[in-house]
């Protein structure tokens, strides 16, 4: 007689955790903690016989002592036996997360989040793969082919872990590899469109006017389209404030050397939100069509991968890759992709382009009412992350089949003489591009970012690069100070007003964790070598350890005259920290004094990024320099608004 077996069924349906787990082994050194993926972490039973066969050799009384606390450990959830806060605690400061072999040779395939090459040989080379995890991928019937869709350890850490490894990797190899892809032989007779993705609150961009040295000069590329991102993060400091953005943009390209024929067009996107994500598609379908490969382009945390993956599900691919091709891996820590990602491009035919359209018109007309429950709830989690929202859709998506699940009643029961038989795991077949979908295809390629040099961003961790870096719509703060008062952005940045005869508002541009801290220009020394590596300034982190290897604040002095009490002279921009825009009174004489960490890049920006952002602020508040925050209303586009006709 046969019968549901509730123990199988229990095991079958155990949850395993997603946080990476630590293991202690006592050494001859001392303690050692190695970092433990959750797909390797041994089960319960498992665990407990090899805790036995370690402890055979000792008492009786200790082994059975031992095994019952494993036991008991293995039973409990995994909140009592390590509480979240000090697993996180001691996780950070592990260094490895997998064991190496050398003897294995490279795979061949390349990691699907960053491209390098899978690999189980050293753990400090771009797309290590920790031994267990490679040969359970790669010794099965598909053999090399088994690692497709898989992910290094160091994508892994960054995706559900938030961590970043460090690599044994010179910032050139970067320059290397771009300068490598771009100087292909043109395929199907014409050179590749370079679509250059530069931050708008990095302008004046570093690395684009690097740009010509990357190309060969006997194969010229076919165009250049500069795209602006990250334009949500920036409040609207008065109308038309994107036409202004654009000009800076463009006034870049100029200084680098870049206009005339070359330079194609300049758009302003949010690859995060979706904003003007739609319109750039349609520029490039509408000029560019398939005539050629294209490369995206740009420096470190511009946000390539991001875009990567948002083209990867809108209608400038086929309509299969999303199925088949893995989203690259997106993260704050620079360089985060190290070789080439790809995918199709959808050739846009008439037909296309006119369904396409069909479907444009039709989302803008809707209201948000009109928007299904999943729409708005993706709709809402955007605007509050920028100011800047669009909805990015797909035109040509396959229709999917159902699913069937594929039940069998004899892989989940048993007789009373017999023992449970774990079911055997079918491996998922990975879908593929058949060869007519891809022989004549032109590529959309993610490229490595270009390492910007003299940047505040090199000299943090990664915990430190995530408060510094802004991934939220940025709140600015103003302050109005007068002469003989300093501005602290963290201990990343100082601004000292030394002469002048009136207050001078100071607005703050910078990611909103990191803390703005006033005081005199007495006891601005005292406050820096006090609370540099604390909590007061925050970043960097780690007391006095931290700030013996941390370089020191070194000064720049900097003149300016006031334009209007409401419109900006200039900002001072503190590196990658973020910027001080300075609006003081009409023709009133100002002598600053800012302070960036020793090898990094400080820079007045005239004429200001967002001249009117003193306005964007609320009442003062009594008996401070500061004022009340101000966060101005979403904007969505392409969505018609309720009550209007």
């Amino acid at each position: 007689m046969l019968r549901l077996a509730p123990v199988f069924l229990g095991r079958l349906a155990r949850p395993r955790a997603w946080a990476p787990v630590l293991r202690r082994g006592g050494t001859a050194s001392g303690e050692e903690e190695l970092f433990v993926f959750p797909e390797y972490e041994q089960e319960p039973d498992e665990a407990a016989a090899a805790a036995a066969t370690a402890a055979a050799t000792a008492a009786a009384a200790t082994a059975a002592t031992t095994a019952a606390a494993a036991a008991a450990a293995a039973l409990l959830p995994r909140r009592e036996r390590e509480p979240g806060r000090e697993r996180r605690k001691r996780g950070s400061v592990v260094a490895e997360a997998g064991r190496p072999d050398p003897s294995v040779p490279l795979s061949g395939v390349s990691c699907s989040g960053c491209g390098a090459e899978l690999h189980c040989r050293d753990s400090a080379a771009p797309g290590f793969m920790p031994a267990e995890k490679f040969r359970s991928l790669s010794e099965g019937p598909d053999g090399a082919a088994g690692l497709r869709g898989a992910v290094c350890q160091r994508c892994w850490m960054l995706a559900h872990y938030g961590r970043a490894l460090r690599l044994e990797l010179p910032a050139e190899q970067h320059r290397l590899v771009v300068s490598a892809a771009l100087r292909r032989p043109p395929r199907h007779g014409r050179g590749p469109l370079l679509l250059y993705l530069l931050d708008v609150l990095e302008l004046p961009d570093p690395v684009l006017s690097q740009l010509p040295a990357l190309l060969d000069p006997d194969a010229p590329v076919a165009g250049l389209l500069v795209v602006g991102n990250k334009v949500d993060l920036l409040p609207a400091d008065s109308p038309g404030h994107l036409g202004r953005l654009r000009n800076r943009v463009a006034e870049a390209c100029a200084q680098a050397g870049l206009r005339g024929a070359p330079l194609v067009d300049i758009r302003l996107v949010s690859a995060k939100t979706g904003f003007g994500m739609e319109g750039l598609v349609s520029r490039l379908q509408r000029s560019w069509k398939c005539t050629g490969d294209v490369y995206l382009l740009g420096a470190t945390n511009s946000g390539k991968s991001t875009l990567f993956n948002t083209l990867l599900r809108s209608d400038y691919c086929k309509s299969r890759a999303p199925d088949i091709i893995d989203r690259a891996t997106v993260s704050s820590w620079p360089g985060t992709t190290l070789n080439l990602l790809k995918f199709p491009i959808i050739n846009p035919t008439c037909d296309r382009i006119f369904r396409r359209q069909e479907r444009l018109k039709e989302e803008a007309g809707k209201t948000e009412d009109q928007l299904s429950n999943e729409e708005k709830k993706l709709l809402n989690s955007l605007k509050k992350q920028g100011y800047l929202v669009g909805r990015v859709g797909r035109t040509f998506e396959r229709q999917k089949s159902s699913t069937v699940i594929d039940f069998d009643p004899d892989a989940l029961s048993y007789s009373i003489d017999e023992d449970p038989k774990p079911a055997s795991k079918k491996r998922e077949q990975r879908e593929d591009f058949t060869y007519n979908e891809v022989k004549d295809a032109r590529w959309c390629y993610d490229t490595p970012g270009i390492v910007k040099e003299n940047c505040v961003l090199n000299l943090l961790t990664d915990k430190e690069v995530k408060l510094v870096l802004p991934t939220t719509a940025i709140v600015p703060r103003t302050f109005i100070l007068k002469p003989g008062m300093v501005l602290f952005l963290a201990a990343l940045g100082r601004v000292d007003y030394l002469e002048g005869e009136k207050s001078v508002w100071f607005s703050v541009v910078a990611s909103n964790l990191l803390p703005v801290h006033v005081t005199s220009l007495s006891n601005a020394d005292a406050v820096y070598k006090k609370h540099a590596g604390y909590e007061l300034l925050k970043v960097p982190m780690g007391g006095e350890e931290r700030m013996k290897d941390f370089p020191p604040l070194v000064p720049q002095d900097i003149t300016l005259k006031g334009i209007s009490t409401t419109e900006a002279v200039a900002d001072i921009k503190l590196s990658s920290a973020g910027w001080v825009a300075v609006t003081a009174p009409p023709e009133e004489k100002l002598l600053l004094r800012a302070y960036t960490p020793q090898g990094t890049t400080l820079v007045v920006r005239e004429p200001p990024l967002l001249p009117h952002i003193s306005t964007v602020r609320g009442s003062r508040i009594p008996g401070t320099a500061a004022y009340r925050t101000k966060k101005p209303p979403s904007l969505v586009e392409n969505l018609k608004t309720a009550g209007r006709g």
